[in-house]
């Protein structure tokens, strides 16, 4: 057997062995980290995009994911969508807030 023969073989085993539910978990987690970078960038259309897609697919993996894998999404969701308002909020607005923090 090649080596390319073996590199498909074990390629169709991991295939065979992945859910759908983890390679979606996975995906959205990469979809979270992409969005902060975007707002770190200004990119707040691309961040905007993301917090809908999260919205969109996390209900859609209910009983299909782990629990906790879920709250844990949610909760990046969650404050995600805290940070896009932040950035959204006009830099007065800002320093007022952080004023009443401390």
């Amino acid at each position: 057997m090649s080596a390319s023969a073996e590199g498909n073989a074990a390629a169709e085993e991991l295939l065979k062995q992945l859910e759908v539910s983890d390679l979606l978990l996975g995906t959205l987690a990469t979809v979270v980290q992409l969005a902060y970078a975007k707002l770190a960038e200004g990119e707040t259309g691309q961040a905007r995009l993301a917090i809908e897609a999260l919205r969109a697919v996390t209900p859609v993996l209910e009983g299909a994911a782990p629990d906790d894998a879920l709250r844990d999404l949610r909760q990046a969701t969650a404050n995600l969508q805290i940070a896009y308002a932040d950035k959204l909020r006009p830099a007065s607005s800002q320093e007022t807030h952080e004023e009443t923090e401390t």
